[in-house]
């Protein structure tokens, strides 16, 4: 039978997010990964990093506005592993082109995980740190000779970046917070073209176990981006028996929709997602198509 959130529990989340959707005001949004709702977490909140059992790799690719010429690419490549009891570690590269801007990101990560009581209740929290390099397609700009601009803006250094994150979690709930693009939050930086996520707040809720012909685990979340609206996603994930098959649905404030289908062999999970664009945007863009494969290896059968 399931059991209802105590009252406590439900006071606890609507605060927080009110909290963390009041830090800052923006106007439209980056689209994350669709792996990050669930599968891989780690990737939008650094507490996740060691989270669960075994070291889990991740790699994911993206195309977007496929109907576009210079359509924006993404591919991306993660590992967290909890090295001790309380202490976790991870890495993440993510690397996407849209039309002549090119963008890399590497980041370091270590969570320390605190338990709470003997009921898994614990509090999580991590910190990336790293950096990040932008570079303009020389080989693809019409440009006179003499033309700097271009060698210029690649001569710029690489800056340091990173994240911070923290999460509660219980057997059932999980709620969680992110700061990240940390050099942006602190400090502003006008010749930066990265539109990244200023502020990601979540909440959700595991109804049924791995045990259940069918579990789910709904979720909301905020997100807000430097001088574009916040968005909010809502949906759920949906898991049958032994986790073999899992299916995403997510709606997302700005009119677009997220679905997902998983597959889980053994230590291999494979996901692909599609997501439709605005409204009006959907027969001149296409949709954004993604796939994920994690890795599960590791697994310290003690914990």
């Amino acid at each position: 039978m399931i059991k209802f959130l105590p009252q406590q529990l439900v006071c606890t989340a609507l605060l927080t997010i009110s909290l963390f959707t009041g830090l800052q005001k923006v106007s439209a949004q980056i689209r994350p990964l669709g792996t990050q709702y669930y599968e891989n977490q780690y990737i939008s909140n650094p507490a996740f990093a060691g989270m669960d059992d075994g070291m889990n790799i991740n790699m994911s690719y993206r195309n977007q506005w496929r109907a576009i010429p210079g359509s924006p690419v993404t591919m991306a490549v993660s590992g967290d592993y909890r090295v001790v009891d309380k202490v976790g570690i991870g890495f993440n590269v993510y690397n996407d082109k849209a039309g002549l801007i090119g963008r890399t990101r590497v980041m370091g990560t270590y969570a320390y995980h605190l338990p709470l009581n003997l009921e898994n209740n614990a509090l999580h929290f991590g910190i990336s740190l790293g950096m990040m390099k932008e570079r303009l397609d020389e080989n693809s700009i019409i440009a006179t000779p003499d033309d700097l601009a271009a060698a210029r803006y690649n001569q710029r250094k690489s800056y340091v970046d990173g994240d911070f994150g923290i999460a509660y979690t219980t057997e059932r709930l999980t709620l969680q917070g992110a700061l990240p693009n940390l050099k942006k939050f602190f400090k502003k930086d006008e010749a930066n073209t990265v539109l990244g996520s200023t502020y990601l707040v979540a909440m959700s809720y595991k109804i049924g176990t791995t045990l259940d012909v069918v579990s789910l685990e709904p979720k909301i979340s905020f997100r807000g981006a430097k001088d574009i609206d916040n968005i909010w996603d809502i949906g759920t994930n949906l898991k049958l028996q032994n986790n073999l098959i899992s299916f995403l649905g997510m709606y997302h404030s700005d009119k677009s929709s997220t679905f997902g289908v998983g597959l889980n062999y053994e230590n291999f999970f494979i996901q692909g997602f599609y997501t439709s664009q605005l409204a009006g945007e959907r027969q001149r863009t296409g949709g954004d198509f993604e796939i994920n494969l994690k890795i599960n290896l590791l697994k310290d059968q003690r914990r």
